[in-house]
């Protein structure tokens, strides 16, 4: 069986509505978007990684960490550029058989992780592949229930169907049937067989805005710090005496 071509593609605007030049901001003293293209390289399951970026700037970026670099188009480096626009933008110019955006907005997110979800999209022969956040909580969408009902006892957030909150951290394509439908129908974001990954909580920090980046800062030099360890408030210890003493 022939082996199979896939690329890392980490997108890169240099304007952002709600956090300027965001994929420059630093996380730990280095720039957010440095995170993704360290997963991609960690999960060593890419042939080549690119970074897609509407501004020369980033091409000092690509330099830095060792990747490659593409200048879109002007068009479409805009607020309102659709995601198929670009991804067809790319795939064009880059053939491979299978495209991954890499997205640089979620840092937390390991080359382990990465790897796990390029081998699930081929184990799963899938054509299209979007992370989600499985969050067990009552949801509603247009002030509807969507997951909980309410002429019963009120449900424990445990027994409740998850809803699938897209965290766009990495999403992938096969890029045969993306190109035939993009050219055929004009869009292709979920073309053919779609399956859904679910990452860890870690990989659903999505950074927007200026507090979304102090979290993950927190959490990367805690760990560093190793104030990680889960601590109880001295009562628990005596909690755990009485549970003892009364067996």
């Amino acid at each position: 069986m022939p082996s199979t071509s896939a690329i890392a593609m980490i997108p890169a605007r240099i304007g952002s509505t709600r956090l300027p030049m965001k994929n420059l901001a630093l996380i730990d003293g280095r720039p957010l978007i440095s995170y993704a293209i360290q997963a991609a390289k960690n999960s060593g399951v890419f042939d080549r990684i690119i970074i897609n970026a509407d501004a020369s700037i980033f091409a000092k970026i690509a330099e830095r960490y060792g990747v490659e670099f593409y200048l879109r188009p002007t068009e479409l480096g805009s607020s309102i550029t659709k995601s198929d626009d670009v991804v067809i933008d790319f795939m064009r110019k880059y053939p491979s058989d299978i495209l991954a955006w890499v997205n640089p907005t979620s840092p937390l997110q390991t080359g382990e992780e990465v790897r796990e979800i390029v081998n699930y999209f081929n184990d799963q022969i899938l054509d299209t592949l979007i992370t989600v956040n499985n969050a067990q909580v009552h949801a509603n969408f247009a002030g509807r229930p969507l997951n909980y009902v309410t002429d019963e006892l009120f449900a424990q957030t445990q027994d409740l169907m998850p809803v699938e909150l897209f965290v766009y951290s990495v999403m992938m394509w096969r890029s045969a049937p993306f190109i035939k439908d993009y050219t055929q129908n004009g869009h292709a974001f979920f073309v053919g067989k779609t399956g859904f990954f679910p990452v860890s909580r870690d990989s659903a920090i999505i950074i927007k805005r200026q507090e979304d980046l102090h979290l993950a800062e927190f959490i990367m030099k805690a760990r560093k710090t190793g104030k990680t360890k889960l601590e109880y408030d001295q009562l628990a210890a005596q909690t755990r005496q009485d549970k003892d003493t009364a067996r």
